[in-house]
């Protein structure tokens, strides 16, 4: 948290460095085994074109995990860094004055999710992936005036902690199944 010399105090929350390192570990040992596998069967895909678009996916889902949402006493702001281009995330800002109400929507996998409704009618995501969520969303009350109470984030730690532990177990797995690839290869 900072402050400029107009005293506006400016908070910046960035994704969940649990979340962030859940999810690169899950693409890479899910992705990571094909080139090797593909040497090892002959697969119409060379393994090379593999590796670049593994590179350029794992770009990709950086890029969206470098979302920040900043916070001030103008409004909110949802923000990726110059490098990501505006194409693939946009982001976008909502005055505080523009916000009429916070408005829950079930996801198709039974999430709740929230939406800042604008007062020209437009709907934006409220970002539930935030490390300090819990401050937040006390900030959104502060600002907006609206009851926060019962707004909880998307996926609790704990759930994020038990897909890290098995994506470290797939990683596992991943070694061997690079390590058996590597060697049948050798033999041929």
């Amino acid at each position: 948290m900072t402050a400029n010399s107009a005293n506006i105090s400016v908070s910046i929350f960035r994704l969940s460095p649990l979340i962030r390192i859940t999810l690169l570990s899950l693409y890479i040992a899910l992705t990571v085994p094909l080139p090797f596998l593909s040497q090892v069967t002959a697969a119409p895909v060379p393994p090379e074109f593999l590796w670049i678009g593994i590179s350029i996916g794992l770009v990709a889902l950086y890029a969206v995990l470098t979302e920040q949402v900043v916070v001030d006493d103008q409004g909110i702001q949802v923000t990726y860094p110059a490098w990501v281009p505006r194409f693939f995330r946009k982001g976008w800002f909502l005055p505080w004055s523009e916000v009429k109400e916070l408005k829950p929507r079930t996801t198709g996998q039974g999430g709740l999710v929230y939406y800042f409704l604008s007062h020209d009618g437009k709907a934006y995501l409220l970002p539930m992936r935030v490390a300090g969520f819990a401050r937040f969303v006390q900030i959104v009350q502060a600002k907006t005036g609206i009851d926060t109470t019962d707004v909880r984030p998307l996926a609790q730690p704990w759930m994020y902690l038990i897909l890290l532990g098995f994506t470290l177990l797939l990683l596992l797995v991943d070694g061997w199944a690079i390590a058996t690839a590597l060697t049948t290869a050798q033999l041929t």
